[in-house]
């Protein structure tokens, strides 16, 4: 059980990850296949309230249910917190490693 709400958990993080990107990077397909916009302007419309609003998307509280019930901590931010900007913004990355 422990197992596959942890696969659960994680699956979660990917979807969120993979919406997360077809937001950012979605319209670089929708200029290859039209038909898409009708899936990313609602997608792009979503995130941009989440983010501007200060909301929360309801996978991060979906994905931290799960960690929590596999005795994980549970992320404290938002998924973009925890996940995103760690990529973009290392731990002790200097002006000059930039």
């Amino acid at each position: 059980m422990t197992l596959m709400l942890r696969l659960a958990a994680d699956a979660v993080a990917l979807v969120h990850l993979a919406f997360v990107l077809f937001v950012a990077f979605g319209g670089l397909l929708v200029w290859r296949w039209p038909r898409l916009a009708w899936l990313h302007v609602p997608a792009v419309l979503w995130g941009a309230w989440i983010e501007f609003a200060g909301g929360t998307c309801p996978l991060t509280p979906l994905e931290n249910h799960l960690r929590q019930a596999v005795g994980e901590a549970g992320d404290a931010g938002g998924f973009i917190d925890h996940y995103v900007w760690p990529l973009l913004y290392p731990v002790g990355l200097t002006r000059e490693g930039q």
